[in-house]
């Protein structure tokens, strides 16, 4: 989907906005299954209006590159944005603007079914991610319910 041909950008954070609660668990979870000491840069890829990006930073006391495809989504993004560590660049998942071996850790939240091709995609996350670094992706999966005749 090319959200810059649609007004999705404007109203995106309104129907997403859990809260500070909802962000905190998202953060504490991370955490959690990392399996390292420290972490000093991340990729959100697919960040869309940086709604974690700045918890992210905040979170880790880390440098947080928000990646996304959509110009109107990252301009919502940079008109919310309140922490210096945060920087957002427009680009592709299948070809990620950032050199190689640069990110401890790639968040990918809701985004990739969004990926045109992704293999090329998972390929570029191994080429940007550094040595032992860590990759974590929230994806909300419905189920599916049989009706019983």
């Amino acid at each position: 989907m090319d959200y810059d041909l649609t007004d999705i950008p404007e109203g995106y954070d309104r129907g997403r906005d859990h809260g500070l609660e909802f962000l905190e668990l998202w953060m504490n979870r991370i955490e959690f299954h990392l399996d390292r000491p420290r972490v000093t840069e991340i990729l959100d890829l697919g960040c869309g209006t940086g709604r974690f990006s700045e918890g992210l930073a905040e979170k880790f006391d880390a440098t947080v590159i928000g990646v996304d495809p959509s110009r109107k989504m990252l301009e919502r993004a940079r008109s919310k944005k309140r922490d210096y560590r945060v920087q957002y660049h427009h680009g592709q998942a299948d070809s990620i603007p950032i050199p190689a071996h640069s990110v401890d850790v790639i968040f990918i939240s809701m985004s990739f079914h969004h990926f045109d091709d992704k293999t090329a995609s998972v390929h570029e996350c191994w080429r940007v991610l550094g040595k032992d670094g860590e990759g974590a992706q929230e994806q909300q999966i419905g189920e599916e319910k049989e009706s019983g005749d």
